[in-house]
């Protein structure tokens, strides 16, 4: 294995930007690695269990096995085509795949160090429309039963994540965004690198920046497009909390009575830490700690340390009862 070198200028640092939102396509391939090793295993058990027992219910494993992991194996070059930059949706991302250039995916597929064996596979390498549309067919199948079932669980995950690295970039500086990426990048003005790679490699941004999208299902290295005159983009990991038991009806309810608590619990959507909640409600940060706590062991927010920063989210319970509060004028 090799190391990731991503060397930034000043002026890449001020381009440097955080993907507002899950990417559909990268999350399939990200999913289709976990899949196929058991490496990160207890962070997905879950969903390894439901995901096998429901791909076989749908009779997708042959579409998996057969097209799906050949294509995007896992530690190892997988086309770029299967992850165009910076798509809205699902149906976006595959009709920009669809349209890919025939040189271009004769040529990706080409660098594949594993054999194309079988008809389909090779249809694919020659770029025929055909086993194309087959491609786009399986990844929507795929995604309907592997990935859509969690979208819930990957939008908190990402939206928490980048609210995070929002609030560090606002109390710390813009470097700062890139720090503690994962376990295996580590940020050494001006180069991030990234151990663990299938190669050693330079990356040099040129002024372009780097678009840094957090996954849901990207496990512990982040990954690039091997292409460099792609847009550079970074994918990784995005912090992720285990689902807290749920609370007691009476302890839900029993301390949420009183306008400032309300206004709390309302500065916390979208996600925000403790000195956010403080400016946003207008009480000390003494008075905010004191009431998220109370708000958290209701069941109405959660809470994740990072550092000296405490970021809040509202849970599904607290996005609830907010629909249903009415607003209050100070």
């Amino acid at each position: 294995m090799g190391t990731l070198r991503i060397h930034f200028t000043a002026g890449d640092l001020s381009r440097t930007r955080l993907a507002t939102r899950p990417d559909p396509l990268w999350e399939i391939v990200c999913s289709l690695h976990r899949l196929q090793t058991r490496a990160g295993y207890a962070g997905y058990d879950r969903w390894h269990r439901q995901v096998r027992a429901d791909l076989q219910r749908a009779g997708l494993v042959p579409a998996v096995r057969e097209r799906l992991l050949p294509v995007a194996p896992r530690n190892r070059y997988f086309p770029d085509f299967l992850t165009p930059s910076l798509v809205s949706d699902l149906d976006d991302g595959i009709d920009r795949m669809l349209g890919t250039p025939t040189w271009r995916i004769r040529a990706e597929m080409g660098r594949m160090v594993t054999p194309l064996g079988g008809a389909w596979l090779g249809d694919l390498a020659a770029g025929r429309l055909a086993a194309l549309h087959g491609l786009g067919d399986a990844l929507r199948a795929y995604f309907r039963v592997a990935v859509a079932p969690h979208w819930t669980d990957i939008v908190s995950a990402v939206s928490g994540d980048r609210a995070l690295r929002g609030a560090r970039v606002l109390d710390t500086g813009a470097g700062q965004i890139l720090d503690d990426l994962s376990p295996e990048a580590r940020w050494d003005p001006p180069v991030l690198s990234v151990s663990g790679y299938p190669e050693d490699r330079d990356m040099h941004l040129d002024g372009r920046g780097i678009t840094l999208v957090p996954s849901y299902f990207c496990w512990h290295a982040p990954i690039t497009l091997a292409d460099p005159g792609l847009p550079p983009t970074l994918v990784y990991p995005a912090r992720r909390q285990r689902p807290e038991p749920a609370a007691g009806p009476q302890r839900r309810l029993g301390p949420l009575l009183g306008h400032t608590r309300v206004a709390v619990l309302r500065a916390a959507a979208g996600g925000a830490t403790t000195g956010e909640l403080a400016r946003r409600a207008s009480i000390s940060p003494a008075t905010t700690s004191h009431h998220t706590t109370i708000l958290r062991e209701a069941g109405l927010i959660t809470s994740q340390r990072h550092g000296n920063l405490v970021l809040h989210r509202l849970t599904a319970m607290g996005e609830a009862l907010l629909g249903e509060t009415p607003r209050q004028d100070r």
